[in-house]
């Protein structure tokens, strides 16, 4: 078995963001990928939220993902995600806030009844002008945490309706998104792995 383990599944911007700090840092995990509708047991005995990524140490589990990122960032930081302004966590805790709460809330209506998703989308758009008007190349100088913590969200969101998210008036933030999906960087972390099974051999990440 390679250590640490990394539960992971794909199309998850949580388990995205895990995924690229993992890769920034250069270390080496073993990657279970979990469906979610069919969880194995010894992901759920691993993961006291039953979510991904969870990310299992020699001597701890780490259930939340921007705690892994910070995880792998802290052994090794060679693109200097960590140097960055305090204000990039504050940026982080309104995309994981009430961004994440109103994309759930456009994108995932028919779960919250009661809403309306048209003002939810509203919301949503509200943190993105905001983005939009920050955003030079990144979110500061050069790339960061905050970058790479936030665009995988962006990008859910923007795949809720992209001919209408292009039509916005965002033009630094949509460069943003595009140079991301675009990257290398982004296919690293997509590739696709089968199902995991106890039986199967590990899987290294990266």
């Amino acid at each position: 078995m390679i250590e640490p383990v990394l539960y992971s599944f794909r199309r998850c911007p949580y388990a995205m963001r895990a995924r690229l700090a993992i890769a920034s840092a250069g270390l080496a995990v073993e990657l279970r990928e979990v469906v979610l509708r069919d969880k194995p047991a010894a992901f759920l005995a691993s993961s006291p939220s039953a979510t991904v990524p969870c990310l299992v140490t020699a001597d701890r589990v780490i259930d939340e993902s921007l705690d892994v990122m910070i995880w792998a960032l802290q052994q090794r930081d060679p693109e200097g995600w960590l140097k960055m302004p305090e204000t990039g966590f504050e940026w982080v805790a309104r995309a994981d806030g009430p961004f994440k709460d109103a994309l759930d809330r456009t994108k995932y209506a028919n779960r919250y009844p009661g809403v309306d998703p048209s003002s939810q989308r509203d919301i949503a758009a509200g943190f993105l002008t905001d983005l939009d008007q920050t955003i030079g190349d990144w979110i500061f100088d050069r790339p960061t945490l905050a970058d790479f913590a936030i665009v995988p969200f962006v990008r859910q969101f923007a795949f809720i309706d992209k001919d209408w998210f292009d039509a916005q008036p965002w033009p630094a933030l949509q460069n943003w998104l595009a140079r991301f999906l675009d990257s290398d960087r982004f296919a690293r972390i997509m590739e696709k792995y089968p199902q995991w099974q106890p039986s199967n051999p590990p899987v290294a990440f990266p």
